[in-house]
């Protein structure tokens, strides 16, 4: 009994990790292909990130106190709320590393005050989505029972038809990814990402892309995730709807580049998939919310 109940609390830790981890990415991924941050970053002085480290931990503390990173018992504590806050932060600063890393803007070359001001800076809203994550896109369960009872009683009567059902996930796939990505696409930052990002790295995008995806849809537990996975459709399991999810996404980001004029027939293929595939980031996040959200 005490092992199973030693596995429950570890899954649920790593549950409440994953959760905060995909609300970073929703509300992160747009400030991360903004230039003017990665200069702050790089400029800003010592005692200017400490500041905002300062400042950081007091809005999320707020945020932690209000309602919590996790949920827990009714009557919050001021150390559980710090410890969550901490938490948060770290969760928020690693996911701001991991994207710097991932799009080039940090590397082994860059130095130690150069790397810690960009992913402050840029762990701002990574950090607010951790927190936020909790309070915005939590699962009720209760609720997820019901829905998924009632859908369950009522499949025999009401068959969803499958080809409607594809359509659906497709077209809510297509306003996330234009939602998201619309305002990054006409930016230099996504010209400026693709030039200093070598072939191989493509495939580091390529698999970061799917991986964040799918976790947000099928693992972070976000708006009816027992839902997700009984909805119908052509491509309806997790795997092959994450797939197709970001085919469509990219399809999507290689429209909205040539509607800017950011890609032209003139281009070579590899300039065309090199910007595709960096803007196609945020375009299968916000793919991934749009799902969510039907």
């Amino acid at each position: 009994m005490a092992k199973k109940q030693y596995k429950n609390t570890w899954r649920r830790e790593i549950n409440d990790i994953v959760r905060g981890i995909c609300g970073g990415f929703l509300f992160g991924i747009p400030l991360i292909y903004t230039m003017e941050v990665w200069w702050i970053g790089s400029l800003v002085k010592p005692r200017l990130i400490a500041i905002a480290i300062a400042l950081m931990f007091i809005v999320v503390f707020l945020l932690n106190y209000t309602d919590g990173f996790r949920k827990r018992r009714n009557n919050w504590r001021v150390d559980e709320a710090v410890i969550d806050t901490v938490e948060a932060m770290a969760i928020g600063f690693v996911c701001s590393a991991f994207m710097l890393l991932l799009l080039q803007e940090i590397t082994p070359e860059t130095s130690l005050k150069e790397s810690l001001g960009k992913v402050v800076f840029e762990g701002v809203p990574f950090t607010l989505g951790v927190a936020l994550a909790n309070q915005f896109l939590q699962e009720d369960n209760q609720n997820n029972s019901i829905s998924v009872t009632h859908k369950t009683n009522g499949i025999n009567k009401h068959k969803q038809d499958n080809l409607f059902a594809t359509f659906a996930d497709i077209g809510a796939t297509l306003i996330g990814a234009i939602v998201i990505a619309f305002n990054i696409a006409p930016t230099d930052e996504v010209s400026m990402l693709a030039a200093a990002i070598s072939p191989p790295w493509l495939w580091v995008l390529i698999a970061a892309s799917l991986v964040i995806s799918y976790a947000i849809v099928f693992q972070a537990g976000f708006s009816d995730q027992q839902k997700r996975r009984q909805q119908k459709g052509i491509f309806q399991r997790p795997l092959s709807e994450t797939t197709i999810s970001y085919l469509v996404s990219l399809l999507a980001s290689g429209a909205m580049l040539f509607f800017f004029q950011k890609l032209t027939f003139e281009d070579t293929w590899m300039m065309w998939l090199e910007h595709i595939l960096v803007l196609g980031l945020p375009a299968t996040i916000g793919g991934a919310a749009g799902r969510l959200a039907i």
